[in-house]
Order: structure tokens, then sequence, then C-alpha cells
């Protein structure tokens, strides 16, 4: 277990830590052990001291001389990132951008739970895309009051959700 370190961590160090995740995670999937920080660096377009310097901000990585152990480093960015953490998510609007996601990305991997995608249309409801299902919107308060879902996909046009939002008594960040 690394022990981060108190200090503030810029927003570009946040925004890096994805990145740093999906290259060692395509790493960890293709067996690769251990990797320098010049290598990481050379796959990412990132300087191997700016990597350094990065991961320095949340604790000790890596031996000099000897790299990151991927699986141990890719476990720690998945904490630090809460991928370990299994958020409940749920779509709202199942459309075509909504149908691609439940078709073809594996939420589950990057640590969702997802059950329920949400939309307007008859057509949509009652369907079951790559084992969600897809729910009326009607159903949604009384299923974020029972189900606690920590996360929301919008996949629905501006005009929709604004008007959508409006007329909800949740609290939205967008």
């Amino acid at each position: 277990m690394v022990y981060m370190k108190k200090q503030k961590i810029s927003d570009a160090v946040i925004h890096r830590l994805p990145r740093y995740y999906r290259y060692l995670d395509d790493l960890y999937n293709k067996g690769v052990v251990r990797i320098s920080s010049h290598s990481l660096g050379d796959k990412m377009d990132i300087t191997a001291s700016q990597i350094r310097q990065d991961l320095s901000c949340f604790g000790e990585f890596g031996q000099q001389g000897y790299g990151y152990n991927v699986a141990e480093l890719r476990a720690e960015i998945g904490h630090i990132l809460g991928i370990d953490n299994d958020h409940k998510l749920i779509i709202i609007g199942a459309g075509h951008l909504g149908h691609a996601l439940l078709q073809n990305f594996d939420f589950a991997k990057v640590g969702f739970h997802l059950d329920s995608a949400f939309d307007v249309s008859s057509a949509l409801i009652g369907d079951e895309i790559n084992g969600v299902t897809v729910r009326s919107m009607d159903e949604l308060d009384d299923y974020v009051a029972q189900h606690h879902p920590t996360v929301a996909g919008l996949t629905v046009p501006c005009l929709i959700w604004t008007a959508f939002s409006r007329s909800t008594p949740w609290t939205w960040w967008c």
C-alpha cells in the first residue's frame, strides 16, 4: 500500500492520471511486468522526469534503475482514481450514443456497476442492451430512491437535458 503525501496536487497531474491508467492497463493486459519511466514516457509522449514528478505526488513508486511494477502501479493509480470503488451507474438516454456505450463499453472494468438505463422512447423501454434494462424515465425517481446510484451518464441532447434538469430536485454538475 502506498500512502499519499499531503499536498495540493495540480489539475494537470490529476488530468494525466487516467492516461497513465489506460497505458498501464494496456501494458498489464499485454503481460508486461516492468516498465521504466523513460519507456512509459516514450509511449505517452511525456518526459520521464514528468512521469516521476507526477507519481511522486502520490507516494513512492518504482526503483531507480529497475522501473515500475506495472500491475502494482496500475492498481495504485486505479485506487487513486476510485476504480476499485464499484460506483453505481445509470445511463440517461438509450438512443444512439447511449446504446453504443451500453453495447461496447465495459463499465465494470473501470469500477462501475451498471444495471439500468432510462429513456423516454417507448420503442426502447423494456429492451435489454448487453444485460442492461432500458426503463422509462417515469421510473427514474423511484429507482434513484431505491438503488442510490452514485453516477449518471447523460447521453441526451442538451436542450432536452436543460428542460429535464430544471424539473428535478437533484443536484447536477455539468
